[in-house]
């Protein structure tokens, strides 16, 4: 959420001309796509991946202002909290060598922020959740310095009137309160953003939804939080508890919560803007002057700022995005569904997954959304969340007709879903060698059932083994994974364990 907002007082008279706007953006929107006014298709993506810091002992540093005067890029921007970054990378066209080029633009970048990290005694950490964070480290006192964070932080707080309870039950329970949504920026993520015309968005959407279980089973990084061993893939439960403005009387009475996987598959990009206004009361209620309708009467294209910004306060995993481009708007399916790392090569390959199979799923004449049961792709995002790399899914069987069966999560992506992701990737014009090279991680990562999620457990169950405590054996589990991120090989290569009898720093 990238607005520029001031911290200020929010009164009634505010929320009620905001809500009036978004019913204007609204109408706007609609008549956006009934006149057929968005951008030609152009194979456009994007990736942004949040990024954590951490010193040599493997513990955050909150030192993000300090990190990105001396990176001094736009690319790099702040991110909730002090020990957070965001990179992003520019949109590039899918096809040819797309994804070399992009690991090349990410390895050059990280590497420099790396570096000018290492200046203040800090350094890049692409992970999911780090390990060595503590509940004194998710405080308000170290969130970034940034009038939006103040502002959603005051506005999430008193829209739930009490504090936030985190209770996350998975190889371990965790039960403990916040007073502020900062234990959300220990979520760290890849997002993925797909322009698409109108047309297609649907499509896209659905599928993304459809497959969501399944990156996640592939993807995970994020088994610990605060000392526990959790789910596999810990930022969901995570995210959604940090955010949550319900009160719990609310929240049993079945009331959405803002993080959301959703409800149904939808049949037009509208559905979500529509749905997000009709469930989501505002959180950040900051007019623009523009009338939107004006705009579309005089011949012009608005910017739908209350929408976008409402829009960026509702946590779908496949969130719709409305932006324009030199006064021509478009429409793109963001999915937010990837933890960041372990690797530059495995987020490419977590990357030309995601990009094949949802080309693939989204063309094919007997979709998969009409034959699997919205809430089996719920479940299967949950269960993907707690057991990662040995989740069970719920998939139709081959076949037209064919019921809904389950299945491992490798077997699907080995037997059913790699050679979609390739027919996809074709589809894009990506160049076979870049197909073959990152698909192929994810075929041994299937083949040898290990992705960063695995990995960090069963050093981490190591270190305990040779005799270090929790703390120390997190923080070597840290150093360790930092080493070998930076040295660059796929997870699926990484020896389990510590190189050397690990030693607490000092």
């Amino acid at each position: 959420m990238g607005e520029k907002v001031v911290a200020g007082v929010v009164d009634l008279s505010d929320r009620q001309r905001y809500r009036e706007k978004l019913r204007q953006c609204l109408a706007g929107l609609g008549r956006l796509l009934v006149e057929e006014r968005f951008d030609r298709p152009k194979n456009l993506m994007g990736l942004e991946i949040e990024l954590n810091l951490a010193g040599p002992d493997g513990l955050p540093r909150m030192l993000n202002a300090e990190v990105l005067e001396r990176i001094a890029s736009q690319d790099f921007q702040t991110e909730l909290a002090m020990f957070n970054l965001e990179v992003n990378i520019a949109p590039h066209r899918l096809g040819g060598r797309v994804l070399d080029q992009l690991a090349e633009e990410v390895r050059t970048g990280l590497a420099y922020a790396h570096r000018k990290a290492n200046e203040v005694d800090a350094g890049i950490v692409m992970i999911g959740i780090l390990p060595t964070l503590a509940q004194d480290d998710l405080v308000p006192a170290n969130l970034s310095a940034a009038d939006r964070y103040t502002l959603l932080n005051e506005q999430i707080v008193a829209a739930r009137g009490e504090s936030f309870q985190l209770d996350i039950e998975g190889v371990e329970r965790l039960t403990c309160t916040s007073e502020s949504i900062a234990p959300e920026a220990a979520c760290t993520s890849v997002q993925l953003h797909l322009q698409v015309t109108p047309a297609r968005f649907a499509g896209v959407w659905n599928a993304a939804q459809a497959v969501a279980g399944v990156q996640i089973a592939l993807g995970a990084n994020s088994p610990f939080l605060f000392g526990r061993e959790l789910w596999r893939e810990s930022r969901p439960p995570l995210f959604q508890q940090s955010t949550d403005t319900r009160p719990p009387e609310v929240a049993a009475q079945g009331v959405r919560p803002r993080t959301w996987f959703g409800e149904r598959w939808i049949d037009s990009a509208y559905d979500l803007f529509e749905e997000n206004l009709r469930f989501f009361p505002p959180l950040l209620p900051i007019c623009d002057e523009e009338d939107p309708l004006k705009v579309l009467d005089d011949g012009g294209v608005p910017s739908l700022a209350e929408l976008v910004l409402h829009n960026g306060t509702v946590y779908r995993w496949n969130r719709p995005v409305y932006d324009t481009v030199d006064g021509v708007p478009h429409l793109r399916v963001e999915n937010r569904v990837l933890p960041a790392g372990p690797t530059v090569i495995d987020v490419m390959a977590n990357t030309a997954f995601y990009y094949g199979i949802v080309r693939a799923l989204a063309e094919d004449p007997v979709p998969v959304w009409s034959r699997l049961p919205f809430e089996a792709a719920a479940r299967n995002f949950d269960d993907a969340c707690r057991h990662g790399i040995d989740a069970e899914l719920q998939w139709p069987r081959p076949g037209r007709h064919g019921t809904v069966r389950r299945i491992p999560a490798v077997t699907l992506v080995l037997e059913e879903l790699l050679p979609l992701a390739a027919g996809g990737l074709d589809a894009w014009g990506v160049e076979p060698a870049d197909r073959d090279r990152y698909l192929g991680v994810i075929e041994e990562r299937c083949r040898k059932r290990v992705n960063g999620a695995s990995w960090q457990t069963a050093t981490f169950h190591r270190a305990r083994e040779s005799g270090l405590d929790r703390h120390a054996a997190l923080a070597a589990t840290t150093r360790r994974y930092c080493e070998l991120m930076h040295a660059g090989q796929p997870v699926h290569t990484w020896p389990v364990g510590l190189p050397r009898p690990a030693l607490p720093p000092g």
